[in-house]
C-alpha cells in the first residue's frame, strides 16, 4: 500500500479512530478521509453510498461503532445491536460495491463466550453462551467479522478483522453515565479528590466540560454533591460497581492503533488461517497485551496516581460482568507485533491527558 493510497477512517474522532489517523500520518500516509457524525450518518445507507461514490477510497478502516460500558449495554440493548449492525452493513457493503482494496474491521473481545477457556484463542468464538450484559453488542461484532470472512471466501476480497481487548487512552469517553471502566474510575477518583481537598473550582470546571445528567458547574454545592453521590462520588469515598475481583486486560489505544496499522499494511487474509484448512473460520486477530490485572488493582493504581486519600468502596449488588477476559495474542505475535506500554505507565499518561482538558 503506497503512501498515496486514499484511506477512509470511519470513526476518526473516536478513541481508536483518532489514534489510527495519527499513526497513519506519522508513517507518511496523508491521503486520509474522515467525516464526523454530523457530516455523515453511518446509519443512513443512502448517505454512505453517496459518500463512497464521491470519495472512492482505496482502503477503509471501520473504527466507528456504538459503544459503552455495562450500564449502557444493559439499558440500551436494542441500540447496541441495531446501530452496530447498520453501520457495518452500510460501510462493508459499500466497500465491496466500490472495490475497496483493503478493509480493516475493529471488533471487541466481548465476542467470546462468558466462560471461555483463558487465555482466549480466536477458535473460542461461538463455542458457548455469551456474557448477558453485552450480548447484543457482541452479536453485532460477531456478525461484522463473519461478514468480512464471508466476503473474502466468496468474492476474494481482503477484509481483516481485529478484536482489541479493553482500550483506554487519549480522546477516551469520561462521561459517568456511559463510559468504560478505566476512564470512569479516573474521573470518579479525580472528582472525589477535588471534593476532599475543597477544590470547588476544579469540580465546577470538570462538570462544565462534561455535565453529569444535566448538572454543570453552575449548580449549587448541594446540587453538585447530590448528583455526584448518585455515582458513588463523595469527599470521603468512591464507590465502584461490583466486587473488584474481575480480571481485565487493558491496552493503550495508541498501541491498538499501531497494531491496527501494522495489520492493515502487512497482513492479508491468507495470513490469518492455516493453509489447507478444510473449514476456514475464525480468521480474526486478537489484539492485546496477554496480561491481566484485577479491577481492584487498577482502582488502587489510579488512587495512587491521583493522590486521593479517601476510601475505596465496592457495591456488590451491581454486576461484575465477565470474570476474566484475557486474550491469547500468539497469532498477533506471529504476525510481527508486540505491545510496549504497561498499565502503570498508561494510567499516568491518561490522567495527564485528562487534566489538560479540565
Amino acid at each position: 500500500m503506497d503512501k498515496n493510497t486514499k484511506i477512509y477512517v470511519a470513526g476518526h474522532h473516536g478513541l481508536v479512530g483518532s489514534a489510527i489517523w495519527n499513526n497513519l500520518q506519522r508513517r507518511g500516509y496523508t491521503n486520509l478521509v474522515g467525516r464526523s457524525h454530523k457530516e455523515l450518518d453511518l446509519l443512513d445507507g443512502v448517505a454512505v453510498k453517496q459518500f463512497f461514490d464521491e470519495e472512492q477510497p482505496d482502503a477503509v478502516v471501520l473504527a466507528a461503532a456504538h459503544v459503552g460500558g455495562i450500564l449502557a449495554n444493559l439499558q440500551y440493548r436494542a441500540d447496541f445491536i441495531y446501530q452496530n449492525l447498520q453501520i457495518q452493513q452500510n460501510v462493508i457493503g459499500e466497500s465491496f460495491r466500490h472495490n475497496v482494496q483493503k478493509l480493516l474491521f475493529l471488533g471487541s473481545t466481548c465476542i467470546y463466550p462468558r466462560d471461555a477457556t483463558q487465555p482466549m484463542k480466536e477458535d473460542a468464538l461461538l463455542t458457548s453462551p455469551l456474557e448477558y450484559t453485552n450480548e447484543p453488542y457482541a452479536i453485532a461484532k460477531i456478525a461484522g467479522l463473519k461478514m468480512c470472512e464471508s466476503f473474502n471466501l466468496q468474492y476474494g476480497t481482503n477484509y481483516i478483522a481485529v478484536m482489541p481487548t479493553n482500550l483506554y487512552g487519549p480522546n477516551d469517553n469520561f462521561h459517568l453515565e456511559n463510559s468504560h471502566v478505566l476512564p470512569a474510575m479516573i474521573r470518579k477518583i479525580h472528582l472525589a479528590k477535588c471534593l476532599n481537598e475543597g477544590d470547588w473550582k476544579a469540580v465546577r470546571r470538570d462538570l462544565d466540560l462534561r455535565p453529569v445528567e444535566g448538572v454543570t458547574g453552575s449548580e449549587s454545592d448541594a446540587e453538585i454533591l447530590d448528583k455526584l453521590a448518585k455515582f458513588g462520588i463523595t469527599p470521603e469515598s468512591v464507590t465502584l460497581w461490583g466486587t473488584g475481583t474481575p480480571m481485565r486486560e487493558f491496552l493503550w489505544s495508541e498501541e491498538m492503533a499501531d497494531a491496527s496499522v501494522h495489520v492493515l499494511l502487512n497482513v492479508d487474509f491468507k495470513d490469518t488461517y492455516v493453509t489447507g484448512s478444510r473449514d476456514i473460520r475464525n480468521c480474526h486477530i486478537n489484539v492485546g497485551t496477554g496480561k491481566e490485572v484485577s479491577i481492584r488493582e487498577v482502582a488502587e493504581i489510579i488512587m495512587k496516581e491521583i493522590g486521593f486519600k479517601g476510601i475505596l468502596l465496592w457495591d456488590s449488588s451491581k454486576p461484575d460482568g465477565t470474570m476474566r477476559k484475557l486474550t491469547d495474542v500468539s497469532k498477533l505475535h506471529s504476525l510481527g507485533w508486540h505491545h510496549k506500554v504497561e498499565i502503570d505507565e498508561g494510567i499516568e499518561r491518561l490522567y495527564e491527558w485528562y487534566l489538560k482538558g479540565v
